[in-house]
């Protein structure tokens, strides 16, 4: 039997946090109906990811699976989702990058909604900003893209490619009518950001709501 091109022992550590991250994002109630799906890197040329149509609230080691970064299965018959796409590209693009979480909160929805024809959520003045990698005051601006949804990744992928070589920064993203990406060096970091950015959209959805 030829031997496994990834550490088998690295896959069940990554797919025992994953499964975790499941079932906390998944009792905060942001991964309804079998959404979302999450990823850690494994080693340069591998990715763990989360196994198409599985319930995140119940993960377990079968429900992980690994893909090259072309988005190919590697030793499994499994099938990954197709929006594992924009989690490699994250690993291709930050080379430090090693978990990446995509949820449906409800407050992600709405707002990639409501600032869709923006094409972005401003934040400028929340504390909570410093909770994102390399924002060190509230004085910064962040600015969270809404891109467009579309069932064709390439064209999703090639969106946030042009953000990136536009030169402009990047540390998560909303999909119209869809949900959030967000990561971090590891899974704590991965997790901070997006508990960050929720609470920062929360902030902006209920500033509209009290204004209005």
């Amino acid at each position: 039997m030829n031997a496994l091109p990834y550490d088998r022992a690295q896959l069940a550590r990554k797919a025992q946090m994953i499964a975790d991250a499941g079932r906390e994002l998944a009792a905060l109630g942001w991964t309804p109906a079998t959404s979302s799906n999450f990823s850690m890197r494994l080693d340069p040329s591998h990715v763990a990811v989360t196994v198409s149509g599985r319930d995140k609230g119940k993960l377990g080691a079968e429900d992980i699976m690994v893909v090259d970064l072309d988005n190919q299965p590697v030793a499994t018959t499994a099938r990954p989702s197709a929006e594992t796409a924009l989690h490699t590209q994250i690993y291709r693009r930050f080379a430090d990058v090693g978990a990446v979480l995509h949820t449906h909160s409800r407050a992600q929805s709405v707002a990639s909604r409501l600032f869709a024809e923006a094409g972005a959520v401003r934040f400028e003045g929340w504390e909570l900003q410093k909770a994102i990698a390399g924002h060190s005051t509230h004085e910064s601006v962040l600015d969270l893209p809404v891109f467009p949804n579309t069932q064709d990744m390439s064209v999703l992928v090639g969106q946030i490619d042009a953000w990136l070589d536009a030169g402009k920064p990047l540390h998560g993203y909303l999909i119209n009518g869809h949900g959030i990406y967000a990561w971090g060096v590891d899974m704590a970091e991965a997790r901070r950001h997006l508990e960050a950015f929720e609470f920062l959209l929360n902030c902006e959805l209920d500033l509209r709501r009290l204004s209005s």
